[in-house]
């Protein structure tokens, strides 16, 4: 059986290995992991033929050299016949149906060639062949008038018997005909956009795989890992055939159930939890404000603890207002406007912060959250305490003890909600929230590494018992934002939501599950020396450095910790720090710069130093992104985080070999020493922060 060769007998030496042309076509084909892996096809290069490209069906790919001597030109060209051979194998026995072979490869490859870095493309430009002629096109695929694309016929051979596009094809093609990577940025909103020249998006991250950068910034959010894009490009080759098999409806919900399935089976939730997915986890806080809209008559009150360490759009919806200027579902909004069919509410907010920086005592943030919630209390109106298990710089409030001392006020009227969004936590520490009552907001994008945005509620049974019983719709505004299939079917709130489905939101999820599973995987003993290990190594490195000031310490535990059993909620695994330049710290903007400059290659600022200083100016870092924090005497500045992520233990954990286990782990230590020392450069160079 033969996987996917790149090149076959290319033995003799020609012009496609000059120096520039070899270069060239190794930096494209690094790329080549956004393109499917097909059992059995072939592709062969041919220099007889070198003008030649041709498919056989369910066979090979022959592509001549003169298309490999433009390296940009072969791999748009490979994109369209491996994608022409992934939907020809989905069609089954039906193989007269390449129309639809020819249409969805056409669709996925132009969506792909707009993916292209801008330099990619600019090469492209002045190139005219009838294939990539037709990708280039702006124009959406014409379903209507298919004639058209005869012309592609003869790329593989095969005549179409029939030139109508059939109607149960359009929602499969609409939903999967995309690249894996396009589906990952989609279905959230602006900031999942990657620009056209690093291909980053806001976070630093991209919708591939990206294993030249070292990275540890899974407190804000990771690119996804060669293993999970792989699984989920598989997902997408699975889901295709099905669709064109059972139809695309079954399908998708088939799917969309599978997924709460292999979530619940992952925390070992118990029969009853309910789940809902959603783009972002503002999403799940505008999520859970519809919610208590309908399930109480009293007026509300949202007590947000840590709002300086939540998304910015929370308290906005939490209040039933827009919080982007376009939604999930692609349609138009206006930021900060109210959303159809919400009741005002008042949202109190408790920072961890003081007016001055300085965090605040677990005693002063309880007394504050008692205070908030006694007197609502006592106004009559019904609590929703937002509480918090590991902020963005790894801080939780209030305490246990809070709890249980609210948890005393007669005839209380309280909905508690934890926000675990970083989800740091063992299934344990999950089921036993829910075992209290609370409604879990988590990701799996942060801790996890799956891509962003993969958010979801989860919901203990008499919770989800009690939102069944409610006979009142959702506010009608929400109608823009969720599709139904992504709520529980049995609630009758949601049945007046969409029947379309987010395969962004599921595509997410689904490689977010795909790292979870192989976390799992890893013996806990092994897993949490590993942990330990790796986190107390970092801990150090930072402490050591003189321009590094952390901002952690004794009480970033929560006197809520059971200290006496290990698990991943009671050990530091988001290590912020300050940056000092000559004993001050560095402004917020130069401190955002540096976060940039530390995540490129720098290597042209510093081509005349030791080719050592070139390596480490090279290396890509990606760490947790800025968040303002003011500095002693308060100073306004920001920090930068160094965490540790799910893949730290899985990627280390290979073929049961535990001696190999530590020697890993130990590699990805020192790749903090290098990110460390990259920023130490950076400094050393105070132009570059100008």
């Amino acid at each position: 059986m033969t996987n996917n060769i790149l090149i076959e007998n290319q033995y003799k030496r020609t012009s496609l290995f000059e120096k520039e042309n070899v270069n060239y076509l190794v930096r494209v084909l690094k790329r080549f992991n956004t393109v499917p892996k097909i059992n059995n096809i072939n592709i062969i290069t041919s220099n007889k033929e070198s003008d030649v490209f041709k498919i056989i069906p369910n066979k090979a790919i022959i592509i001549g050299t003169s298309f490999l001597n433009k390296p940009v030109l072969a791999l748009v060209y490979l994109r369209y016949g491996i994608e022409w051979q992934l939907w020809y194998k989905a069609l089954g026995e039906n193989k007269e149906d390449t129309l639809l072979c020819d249409i969805a490869a056409l669709k996925v490859t132009s969506i792909f060639y707009k993916l292209l870095p801008k330099d990619d493309k600019e090469k492209l430009e002045p190139l005219s062949f009838t294939l990539l002629d037709f990708i280039k096109s702006e124009a959406d695929i014409d379903t209507t008038s298919t004639s058209k694309y005869s012309p592609l016929q003869t790329i593989h051979g095969l005549e179409n018997t029939s030139i109508t596009f059939k109607p149960s094809w359009t929602p499969i093609v609409e939903n999967l005909a995309m690249p894996t990577e396009y589906l990952l940025m989609s279905g959230g909103d602006l900031r999942l956009n990657i620009d056209e020249v690093g291909l980053l998006n806001k976070y630093g991250c991209r919708p591939f795989p990206r294993p030249e950068a070292f990275t540890f910034a899974s407190s804000t959010a990771t690119s996804v890992s060669n293993f999970a894009f792989d699984k989920t490009d598989k997902v997408r080759n699975i889901l295709i055939g099905n669709s064109l098999k059972y139809g695309f409806e079954k399908t998708t919900l088939d799917f969309a159930e599978l997924l709460k399935n292999n979530l619940r089976k992952i925390f070992k939730l118990y029969d009853g939890c309910e789940i809902i997915f959603s783009p972002s986890g503002t999403d799940s806080s505008l999520q859970l404000a519809g919610i208590t809209q309908i399930t109480t008559a009293k007026e509300i009150t949202h007590v947000l603890v840590a709002s300086d360490e939540t998304g910015s759009g929370v308290p906005g919806a939490l209040k039933g207002c827009h919080f982007e200027n376009t939604t999930a579902l692609n349609i138009p909004i206006k930021k900060g406007d109210n959303i159809e069919g919400f009741r005002d509410v008042d949202v109190i907010k408790i920072t961890f912060r003081d007016e001055n920086g300085a965090l605040k005592s677990t005693e002063a943030l309880d007394q504050e959250v008692y205070k908030a919630v006694s007197e609502n209390h006592k106004l009559g109106r019904h609590v929703v305490l937002h509480t918090m298990d590991q902020s963005k710089l790894g801080y939780q409030s209030p305490s246990d003890e809070l709890i249980q001392k609210l948890n005393a006020l007669e005839g209380l009227s309280m909905q508690i909600i934890v926000d675990a969004s970083q989800l740091r936590l063992d299934p344990k520490d999950v089921k036993n929230y829910l075992n209290k009552g609370y409604i879990v907001t988590i990701t799996g994008s942060k801790y996890f590494t799956g891509p962003p945005y993969s958010g979801a509620l989860i919901f203990p049974k008499e919770v989800s018992d009690a939102i069944h019983a409610v006979k009142t719709k959702l506010p009608v505004g929400l109608t823009q934002y969720y599709n139904h299939s992504d709520w529980p079917t049995s609630w009758f709130c949601a049945a007046d939501l969409p029947s379309g489905f987010n395969y962004g939101s599921y595509m997410r999820w689904n490689a977010a599950m795909v790292e979870m599973d192989r976390y799992f995987k890893t013996p806990v003993l092994y897993r949490n020396m590993g942990i330990e290990m790796f986190c107390n190594f970092v801990e150090d490195s930072i402490k050591e450095a003189s321009f590094l000031q952390p901002i952690y310490g004794n009480e970033s535990k929560s006197k809520s910790y059971d200290n006496e059993e290990f698990g991943i909620r009671n050990i530091r695994t988001i290590f912020p720090f300050f940056i000092l330049k000559d004993n001050e710290p560095l402004p917020i903007d130069k401190v955002k710069k540096l976060y940039t400059l530390l995540n490129s290659d720098l290597s042209e600022q510093f081509k005349d130093s030791p080719l050592e200083t070139i390596g480490l100016a090279a290396q890509k870092c990606h760490i947790g992104q800025a968040v303002n924090v003011k500095y002693a005497n308060n100073i306004p500045s920001a920090i930068l985080r160094i965490s540790l992520g799910a893949r730290v233990i899985s990627e280390s954990w290979v073929n049961r070999d535990i001696s190999l286990y530590f020697r890993n782990i130990e590699i990805q230590m020192s790749q903090i020493t290098v990110i460390i020392k990259k920023i130490e450069l950076i400094l050393s160079q105070p132009d570059l922060l100008d």
